[in-house]
């Protein structure tokens, strides 16, 4: 892998220069430990012919803690009636190009991120990764419900995009129930991670409440500290005049326990 830092804002007013890191995978077993330094798959340039990733306030569930929480128990009783069966297939044997796919995947993103944030040019790219290597699929009496593209390596799983049946969101809680059997299918198999994406703005909280053993990358480690994350994301969008280690009250406690 290769790391990579470009320039971004600057302030001379508190001196602080901001810089987007990124990553450059050269092969797909780096994976795991792209995925350890809190990097994530970048997608939002459709020119790019090679795999990069960037670094953010990257989310995972550290299967070693994680137990069902009385919410994931209430979402599976709740689509017990549906009887849903999970299968999981390589993508290399798996129709991406179906027009019947592309469509079930392309009406979801259209309805849920927007289509000038997820249009089926950028779809059809997503999918041309080879860091999304698997697709999960749920079915219920032989309709599908949905889909998970997901990137699998060693004892790692990332949840990467979603796609389901926007029907059930309500009545059944679809999406949440998704992410938490793929979870426990990660669990019952013996994977030690699996990463969820990032975890930013109030829209995060939902991850961060039903899952038990979740941890974040705080720009250095693996921070476990939720009620902190919670902040975070509940003040993500208000304007800071300096970063955090310059707003700290005590700085030199700060430095020494690095």
């Amino acid at each position: 892998m290769k790391i990579f830092f470009s320039e971004h804002n600057v302030d001379y007013g508190t001196y602080t220069f901001d810089y987007a890191i990124y990553c450059l995978k050269e092969s797909e077993e780096e994976l795991p430990q792209i995925y350890e330094k809190g990097f994530l798959p970048y997608s939002a340039n459709l020119d790019l012919t090679q795999d990069v990733f960037y670094l953010a306030r990257s989310l995972r569930v550290d299967l070693n803690r994680f137990d069902d929480t009385s919410e994931n128990r209430r979402v599976s009783r709740i689509c017990e009636p549906l009887e849903v069966e999970l299968s999981l297939t390589e993508k290399s044997t798996f129709d991406f190009e179906d027009p019947h796919f592309l469509k079930f995947c392309g009406n979801y993103a259209a309805e849920r991120f927007g289509e000038e944030n997820m249009s089926v040019e950028r779809l059809k790219y997503v999918l041309s990764r080879t860091t999304g290597n698997y697709f999960f699929t749920f079915k219920s009496n032989e309709q599908v419900l949905g889909y998970v593209y997901a990137c699998i390596q060693d004892k790692m799983l990332h949840y990467w995009f979603s796609f389901f049946d926007t029907d059930y969101l309500k009545s059944h809680s679809l999406g949440k129930f998704m992410m938490w059997r793929i979870i426990r299918w990660a669990k019952d198999n013996d994977f030690e991670h699996v990463y969820l994406g990032t975890a930013y703005k109030p829209t995060a909280l939902y991850k961060i409440r039903d899952h038990k053993g979740l941890a974040y990358f705080d720009g250095s480690t693996w921070n476990t500290d939720m009620k902190k994350l919670k902040n975070l994301c509940e003040t993500d969008l208000e304007r800071k005049s300096k970063d955090d280690f310059k707003n700290n009250e005590n700085p030199n406690n700060f430095l020494h326990n690095l």
